[in-house]
């Protein structure tokens, strides 16, 4: 063999082996490829995980108001829905009532109509003993006594067929009242259970407020995520109420025309409107201040907050009353305040209330001093049933302490 050939079959035996390290490389390569894949694939699977699992955490973090909020509402849906089974009842009895009245009454005038039937049917059947009535009008020759005892026939056959139609009328009457009384008590019953079941549901509610208030009483993290959320939301109402100014001034809209009111004796009126007021005005309910005004120090966590009105602890469903006359501005519910009512009185001059169960009034009403505008409850609170107010002038909160009369 020459060296020109062996050196082509080394030449040859080289390529194919260098193809076969690269052939083997590449598969090499290409398996790294797939595992660098696969692993790419499971961090972004581990990764999408670790976020559906934050997003789950910032879900249970979520605001303690917005779920206080949507508990307050279902709660207070099931109330009103209670409340309307609840009347329904009465309605259902009240028929009953009447129905079991009326039954009485049919059965009583029914017995004494079938004591008459029944005294008419032995007179008839004493006649028919004696052979009827045909020889009794033809007995004697007088026809005057016989057209006599055949007028008196006819007319007791006439009384007979009206007692025997009065007596069928007070049977389908008394049948008709007690087909009635069956469906009310059916009806009765059905709305009761309804009722039952709404009020079982309207505890259940109640008793997750109950949860989520204690844990802010009781447990400092969620009483400073609370502090927070409250906060936050008085800057929302603040701006909120400096929004409605500003629209009201953007529309030109007139303030509300309010009589001024007379000066007390031996004193000069100070101001017009509300602000003539101060010290004047009349309690918007019944009850006690529970939470006064101003800055106060939580006890147990030393969390300090600032209260921009009053809460006054009044009876569930009292009234509520507009302490001055003026233009309702507002009427909803407000995250941390519940259902909230907004007051303008001229002169830059508003009276808040918040916390209460129903609204008497609505956006745009004109209203009177002392006009009741709702009832007192306990939507957004934290403490149970009360009434939140404030005074605001210029759009700061006042005390409202030096704003009402005092109490004896």
């Amino acid at each position: 063999m020459s060296r020109l050939t062996r050196a082509g079959i080394i030449g040859t035996a080289l390529l194919l082996a260098a193809a076969s390290a690269a052939g083997a490389q590449t598969k090499k390569d290409a398996a790294d490829l797939g595992e660098k894949e696969r692993t790419l694939q499971q961090t972004q699977k581990r990764l999408k995980e670790e976020r559906a699992k934050a997003a789950d955490a910032r879900k249970r973090e979520a605001s303690l108001l917005t779920e206080l909020e949507a508990i307050d509402k279902r709660l207070t849906d099931k109330r009103r829905q209670v409340a309307a089974l609840d009347a329904r009842v009465k309605r259902a009895q009240t028929e009953i009532g009447d129905l079991q009245r009326d039954i009485a009454r049919l059965e009583i005038q029914r017995a004494g109509q079938e004591d008459g039937l029944g005294q008419r049917l032995r007179a008839m059947y004493r006649l028919q003993a004696q052979g009827g009535a045909l020889p009794l009008l033809l007995s004697g020759d007088d026809p005057v006594a016989q057209s006599v005892r055949l007028r008196h026939l006819t007319t007791l056959a006439t009384v007979d067929a009206r007692m025997i139609r009065e007596y069928r009328v007070t049977s389908e009457g008394l049948a008709d009242r007690k087909a009635r009384l069956e469906l009310s008590r059916r009806e009765l019953s059905t709305v009761r259970a309804q009722a039952e079941e709404e009020r079982a549901e309207a505890d259940r509610e109640a008793a997750k407020r109950r949860v989520i208030l204690a844990r802010v009483k009781d447990e400092r993290v969620y009483h400073d995520r609370m502090v927070g959320e409250l906060s936050e939301a008085t800057r929302r109402l603040e701006a909120f109420i400096r929004d409605l100014q500003e629209k009201r001034r953007v529309a030109k809209i007139p303030p509300p025309s309010v009589k001024p009111p007379k000066a007390m004796p031996g004193e000069s009126t100070p101001g017009v409107g509300l602000g003539a007021m101060r010290g004047r005005l009349a309690w918007p309910a019944e009850g006690r201040v529970v939470e006064e005004y101003g800055a106060r120090v939580n006890p147990r966590f030393g969390t300090k907050t600032f209260r921009n009105g009053i809460d006054i602890d009044a009876a569930e469903g009292s009234s509520v009353h507009a302490v001055y006359a003026g233009h309702v501005l507002y009427t909803g519910w407000f995250r941390g305040y519940g259902n909230l009512v907004i007051v303008d009185h001229g002169n830059e001059y508003y009276t808040l209330y918040a916390h209460m169960a129903d609204m008497k009034v609505a956006e745009g009403d004109d209203i009177k001093q002392g006009q009741v505008i709702g009832t007192v409850g306990d939507t957004g609170s934290l403490q149970g049933p009360r009434l939140y107010f404030e005074v605001r002038y210029q759009g700061r909160p006042q005390d409202p302490a030096q704003w009402l009369k005092p109490r004896g």
